[in-house]
């Protein structure tokens, strides 16, 4: 079975990767770039290590984590743009693919406690 936010969260974390190669190579910037990466690429670390999850709370946990994760990656992204480190196309190109993530992981967390109750 194909799982969407698993491929999802990888190909925004390789986004992420070339995101923090621009901002050091191209636009010297260290600190943010840094934040960036950590965020950005733990996303699909905690969607990926939620597969193996040992029992249905721990499986929402980890999922809860990722959200969190998915938000203050929001956050980077958003200050990147309004300290012009990243332009509006590029903002316009990779902003979507987060709020993406953070709705399906909200979604996925509600199905999954719901599932949990029953």
């Amino acid at each position: 079975m194909k799982n969407v936010l698993k491929d999802k969260s990888y190909q925004f974390a390789i986004r992420i990767v070339k995101l923090t190669q621009y901002l050091q190579n191209d636009k010297n910037e260290f600190i943010l770039s840094k934040q960036i990466l950590r965020s950005g690429t733990a996303v699909g670390a905690l969607i990926s290590e939620a597969e193996f999850a040992q029992s249905k709370p721990d499986f929402i946990s980890k999922l809860h984590i990722a959200l969190k994760e998915a938000n203050e990656t929001n956050y980077w992204i958003d200050l990147l743009k309004d300290t012009q480190f990243i332009n509006e196309k590029m903002y316009h190109s990779i902003q979507p693919e987060i709020k993406e993530l953070i709705s399906i992981l909200v979604s996925s967390i509600k199905t999954s406690k719901e599932n949990h109750a029953n």
